[in-house]
């Protein structure tokens, strides 16, 4: 796809939802996709700022290719503005990274010495950098290497479109479901993420969820049970749905950690919306995967790794049935 359009003087940036509408020498809200000279230029292509080897549960994806690696790049810059972002050295960050160039070749030759099951584009929101992730990914299929975006899920519908085929899959974070706070709060809009969720669905690619319960602010018992219900009535009962622990960070210092009654009270609602699979996350707790007809337990798992995992070809070994999810075995 083309990454901009022009309109009038100005050129109207694909990458997101925000459709930044840039004149000439203007970056859009990320801070890095730049009019220059009449187009958009994306000043982080082949400049990660952050690479890491990870347990591919880490993303957080537990029924996508379980206990295999994946390697995780990010850049600068995010096209949100929360509050409480665990990584806002980078996403926050205004001074490029540019020094040394890494070629999307680089990437993936990196990833096959490691031996990464799929290449995740994380840490900062990878639809900022979605020219340099596509490249990247296209690249990886050919090894075999699969795709993964973590996301804020505020993509334009654009680019949803032109991941099929080139992103495998997508861990969204569904931060709260009060349109307000994401207008306010983390500069965002809700009807556009709900409605990327479906699109990322129908365009079939794997799709689990995260939450960050955040007190006082997402973890009434209404917000969370409509945050679930959703889930299952719009991406299906056995999407994962993983909610985590907050931990002050950034600018919201002053806020608690959340408490483990919080986490299984959500864990709880999300049960009782009819949803499958809903894991707690960022605390030390066992995280077992269950076949959603028998509630054999076919994945066990500690913190970010696979202690034992007993599916045959995807299936439960006791009654046969599919796990939803992309397995390798």
């Amino acid at each position: 796809m083309t990454y901009f359009k022009a309109e009038g003087s100005r050129l109207v940036c694909l990458l997101c939802a925000h459709y930044c509408r840039l004149k000439e020498g203007q970056s859009g809200i990320c801070g890095v996709n730049k009019n220059v000279q009449g187009v958009i230029q994306n000043l982080v292509y082949a400049h990660p700022a952050a690479l890491h080897v990870d347990p591919v549960e880490k993303k957080p994806l537990y029924h996508f290719l379980p206990g295999t690696r994946a390697l995780s790049l990010g850049t600068i810059g995010c096209n949100f503005k929360c509050p409480f972002c665990q990584n806002w050295s980078i996403s926050q960050e205004k001074t490029l990274h540019v020094k040394e160039a890494i070629t999307p070749e680089h990437i993936v030759e990196t990833a096959l010495k490691y031996e990464c099951a799929s290449i995740a584009y994380t840490y900062n929101e990878p639809s900022i950098f979605y020219p340099y992730a596509h490249d990247i990914a296209l690249l990886a299929h050919q090894k075999g290497i699969k795709n993964i975006f973590v996301t804020n899920g505020f993509e334009s519908s654009e680019v949803i479109d032109d991941m099929k085929g080139v992103i495998d899959a997508v861990n969204v974070d569904l931060k709260s479901f009060n349109r307000d706070y994401y207008r306010k709060v983390l500069g965002g809009s809700l009807d556009v993420v709900l409605e990327n969720l479906k699109q990322f669905k129908r365009n079939g690619l794997w799709v689990e969820i995260t939450t960050l319960i955040i007190p006082a602010c997402n973890d009434s018992d209404a917000e969370l049970f409509a945050v679930a219900s959703f889930i299952a009535k719009e991406l299906g009962e056995e999407t994962p749905w993983h909610i985590s622990a907050f931990h002050p960070d950034y600018h919201e210092l002053s806020l608690p950690v959340t408490p483990m009654q919080t986490l299984e009270r959500a864990q709880t609602l999300g049960k009782n919306a009819g949803l499958k699979h809903v894991y707690v996350g960022n605390v030390e707790r066992e995280n077992p995967t269950r076949c959603a007809t028998c509630q054999n337990v076919v994945i066990e798992r500690h913190r970010f790794e696979v202690t034992a995992n007993s599916l045959i070809e995807g299936c439960c070994p006791k009654c046969h049935t599919k796990l939803a999810g992309v397995f390798d075995d």
